[in-house]
């Protein structure tokens, strides 16, 4: 995965053929935002100023930037996945959703 970060906020980074030049996308936003550039360089200097531009827009129009979350998801998997997880979870002391929890955050900081 091709994440740039600046100030905080992050955004996908993708190749565009057709132009050819990299296409930034930020994340997480109430609204979207996208930038262009040529390296890598080029790249976040325009990051830095579509995400200027549209905090600039959310404080004129009083909206929050950042998309809220509730901390809550539905997530279907397989019956078998299902048992496999509710049996760690029972062999550890612990509950389904706090051996989740501990899977996904060890997968976002791998």
């Amino acid at each position: 995965m091709n994440v740039m970060t600046v100030d905080g906020y992050q955004a996908r980074i993708e190749y565009d053929a057709e132009t050819d030049q990299f296409r930034g996308e930020i994340l997480g936003l109430n609204g979207g935002a996208d930038f262009y550039g040529r390296n890598p360089k080029e790249l976040r200097a325009e990051f830095r100023k579509s995400l200027a531009v549209f905090l600039e827009v959310c404080r004129e129009k009083g909206i929050e930037p950042r998309r809220s979350y509730s901390g809550r998801f539905n997530l279907r998997i397989p019956a078998e996945l299902h048992e496999r997880l509710a049996i760690v979870a029972q062999a550890e002391g612990k509950s389904i959703n706090t051996v989740a929890q501990e899977a996904l955050q060890q997968r976002l900081t791998a």
